[in-house]
């Protein structure tokens, strides 16, 4: 287990500590600050708990059910019960990742002081993940508003020693069993706290940071495999210079550019566009437009990390303990900002997987490739090539399409209609990394069909740039073959995408190109 240790404030937190909680496993500390935030706030609850005036979330019921009022011998049976009912989740469990960043995340804006949590309860959060027991989470039970109910419940149950939960080891086992087995004491929830553990965009907000991360080595990743099939298709590097996108001043548009251009200095194989039978006057838009189509998305990747960034920054629950002693019910728990983004980001990972697939036809096509053997075969005819590996391709495009349709468009009822707008945050997450995860396998198929292009033409006499042969060469040596006659090719296509989902194939090129963008 990673030792790196992330503190937690009262000022939220950052996206690195994110991942480094949900992927690496890092330890989480309580700010001194945060345990005082928090020792400050539950006086504010206690002392309103005491009172008569019935307060939501402390002495009433919730939802549509918030116009009883709670008398005190049934208020710990009612955080119970809120933490019980709601733990109503479906269908295939949520990755253990996830299931990581959705309890830190609750536990940063438990330890931001404004939810009336005691200290012990924080703690036992940060117990709970560094013992590295996940709690069993289920694909279905969050509309995106009032918070990502049923993930966090089934989360707070195992808070409580209830409910089923994944140990260090992997195995599922009773929670209670596995909170005696690493010393902890089950939590006995008190006023307002069952709702505070329910009510936030965490999980949304957490596959949202992580498919950022994904999603910035893909794009640098794609303006690598763009460069290569330029490469490859004996195109020019002339639409690359700067000036000319410099007089369309989009900032990931001039990034890809460069990033491009970078990859394909030294080429032999650029600038031979004009010596074909029938001259080429211009690259097709899938090679000469790829700047602009990879930038159009980098710069939708960099509005949403300034979304998420807000949100980590925030104190997502309802009602809110304020510094002046007020606890005052709001709607910051809409998942709004954090789905409207998730969206973006399917659309704009659904069109580079357009446009990647479209070079990567290209290469396959005896009519358009500019003299590479069709479907890039040993014997064409006897051999059939990559030809279905373009149709694995094709389908995982045809599936970023579907995922595509935007999730926070819709909107359904629920709470007896008193909760009657909802965001549908979770959802878009979750088709997002559906997403992230077909975008990896569509780029390493454009790499694969690239760098055996490339090969091909070397074979021919022309010498590919010193940063194509990099990357050939760290490809190679991660295990997948390059040209010759047909073999069994799914374990070559699978080698591929772990190659450039690991960010390898950004760190073969790197040490020639310079840092790449």
């Amino acid at each position: 287990m990673d030792m790196h240790t992330v503190v937690v404030g009262t000022s939220g937190t950052t996206a690195q500590d994110v991942i480094a909680v949900a992927r690496g496993n890092a330890r989480v500390e309580l700010s001194a600050a945060a345990v005082d935030a928090l020792a400050a706030a539950r006086e504010i609850v206690d002392a309103l708990a005491a009172k008569p005036e019935p307060v939501y979330g402390v002495s009433t019921g919730f939802g549509a059910l918030a116009s009883r009022h709670i008398s005190q011998d049934l208020r710990a049976q009612l955080q119970r019960n809120i933490v019980r009912s709601h733990a109503a989740g479906m269908g295939p469990r949520v990755e253990r990742e996830v299931v990581r960043a959705l309890m830190f995340l609750r536990l940063k804006t438990v330890a931001s002081g404004h939810t009336g949590v005691r200290p012990e309860v924080a703690q036992t959060m940060a117990d709970i993940l560094n013992a590295g027991i996940t709690p069993v989470v289920h694909e279905y039970g969050s509309l995106g508003c009032s918070g990502d109910l049923a993930p966090l419940s089934h989360c707070a149950l195992t808070l409580m020693g209830e409910g089923d939960a994944e140990g260090p080891d992997g195995t599922v086992r009773p929670a209670g069993e596995l909170l005696a087995a690493h010393g902890i004491t089950p939590v006995e929830l008190r006023e307002k706290e069952g709702l505070a553990l329910l009510n936030g965009t965490d999980g949304m907000l957490g596959m949202l940071v992580m498919a950022l991360a994904d999603l910035k080595n893909l794009y640098t990743s794609a303006d690598i495999t763009a460069a290569l099939s330029l490469e490859a298709l004996l195109g020019t590097d002339k639409v690359l210079a700067p000036e000319l996108h410099a007089i369309r001043p989009h900032p990931g548009q001039g990034v890809s550019a460069d990033n491009m251009l970078r990859v394909l200095a030294g080429s032999g194989l650029t600038g031979h566009f004009q010596q074909d039978e029938a001259p080429r006057v211009q690259d097709a838009y899938s090679v000469r437009c790829a700047p602009q189509v990879n930038g159009a998305g980098r710069d939708t990747l960099d509005h949403a990390a300034v979304v998420a960034a807000r949100e980590l920054a925030s104190a997502v629950d309802n009602p809110v303990v304020l510094p002046d002693g007020r606890v005052e019910s709001n709607g910051n728990f809409h998942g709004a900002p954090v789905a409207y983004v998730l969206d973006f980001l399917a659309i704009v990972a659904a069109d580079l997987g357009s446009i990647t697939e479209r070079r990567t036809d290209r290469l396959l096509d005896k009519n358009r490739s500019h003299g590479l053997p069709p479907f890039l075969a040993d014997d064409a005819g006897v051999d059939s090539g990559l030809m279905i590996a373009q149709y694995t391709q094709a389908a995982l495009v045809s599936e970023m399409k579907r995922l595509a349709v935007p999730a926070s468009a819709d909107s359904i009822p629920s709470s007896a209609m008193q909760e009657d707008h909802v965001s549908m945050g979770w959802s878009a997450a979750r088709k997002l990394r559906t997403a992230v995860d077909n975008l990896a396998r569509i780029v390493a198929v454009e790499l694969y069909a690239a760098t055996r292009a490339i090969e091909l033409r070397a074979a021919g006499g022309l010498t590919p740039a010193p940063a194509s042969q990099a990357a050939i060469e760290a490809l190679r040596a991660a295990g997948v073959q390059g040209p010759g006659p047909d073999r069994f090719l799914s374990p070559d296509l699978a080698a591929a995408d772990a190659f450039v989902r690991a960010g390898k194939l950004v760190a073969a090129v790197e040490p020639v190109t310079g840092p790449l963008a």
